[in-house]
């Protein structure tokens, strides 16, 4: 009897995403859209802005809604980046969750060993402008020293009010650019979890994720991109008030919405590693503990099934 082959299962088609930008009123996004399309791009997204602006609203919620497996796509490097070394941020973050990235015009397509060399190269580019500015900026403070001049602004030294309120301003502006070009990687995460979970169960779980926030800095992090309309203002909405016995399920529901991945087993270790001890005593997590919890935050609509 002749043996009945199974057909291997297709596999999951990537998801070609692209980005058009241009600087200026005057230009039009059709020669982008055209070629964008013409790849087969599914989803286009459409943004106006300087190059040298950080303030890319469009480009920031579309880098935090990519998933593992898609593709983003602009049809020249400097639709996306505004230096090598922003260029090389976007595309590290992009590969550590799964996406990856391709240039139309450019030979930049990190799912290929030639478009990883490209990369490669560029940031050999990229350390040698760091150099050369470090250089550079040594050199300027050596000949203003040789001249009898002071390093650092003569303005802060005097305590001049408009000196301040410049050098205030610059440091508000140096905060906001790093919210936006990090905001790919927490941002994300605080939708998920806001505001049904509380900012400390928020910044635990981002925390176990690599990052380093405080319950302040990471309100003022979303208030400031809520104000700046990069975020929604429900992220701000009190979470509601639960006993404090809730909290165990709480912290579960969130550790789950964040890495939906996760096993029981898995959950239960980042517990343990937390320090959080068992409800019902004992010194270890067991998995039947974590899907009790998981099970009553279902019940409480924290999470769905």
């Amino acid at each position: 009897m002749a043996k009945r082959q199974i057909a291997n299962p297709s596999p999951v088609p990537k998801r070609l995403i692209g980005y058009a930008r241009v600087s200026t009123d005057e230009q039009v996004h059709d020669a982008q859209m055209d070629e964008l399309r013409a790849a087969g791009c599914e989803r286009i997204f459409q943004e106006q802005g300087s190059g040298a602006s950080r303030a890319r609203p469009v480009l920031t919620r579309l880098l935090g809604d990519l998933k593992a497996g898609d593709v983003l796509v602009v049809v020249r490097l400097d639709r996306l980046a505004r230096s090598v070394s922003h260029l090389l941020q976007v595309i590290e973050d992009l590969e550590e969750r799964g996406v990856h990235f391709r240039s139309i015009r450019d030979p930049i397509d990190t799912s290929t060993p030639q478009g990883m060399f490209s990369l490669q190269v560029l940031g050999a580019v990229a350390q040698l402008e760091r150099a050369l500015i470090a250089e550079r900026t040594k050199a300027g403070i050596k000949a203003a020293k040789a001249r009898g001049k002071l390093p650092g602004n003569p303005g802060l030294r005097e305590r001049r009010p408009e000196a301040i309120k410049a050098v205030s301003k610059a440091r508000e502006k140096i905060y906001l650019d790093e919210l936006i070009s990090s905001a790919q990687t927490w941002l994300p995460t605080v939708r998920q979890l806001r505001p049904k979970h509380s900012w400390d169960n928020v910044v635990r779980v981002l925390n176990r994720r690599g990052h380093d926030w405080t319950e302040e800095r990471l309100r003022r992090a979303v208030h400031r991109m809520v104000r700046e309309k990069l975020a929604d203002p429900e992220l701000l909405v009190r979470s509601p008030r639960r006993a404090p016995e809730d909290h165990l399920m709480k912290l579960v529901a969130a550790i789950s919405i964040a890495d939906p991945g996760l096993s029981l087993r898995d959950i239960a270790s980042q517990l343990d590693q937390m320090g959080e001890r068992p409800a019902r005593g004992g010194r270890k997590w067991q998995p039947s503990s974590v899907r009790n919890l998981l099970d009553e935050a279902h019940r409480f609509g924290l999470i769905r099934h």
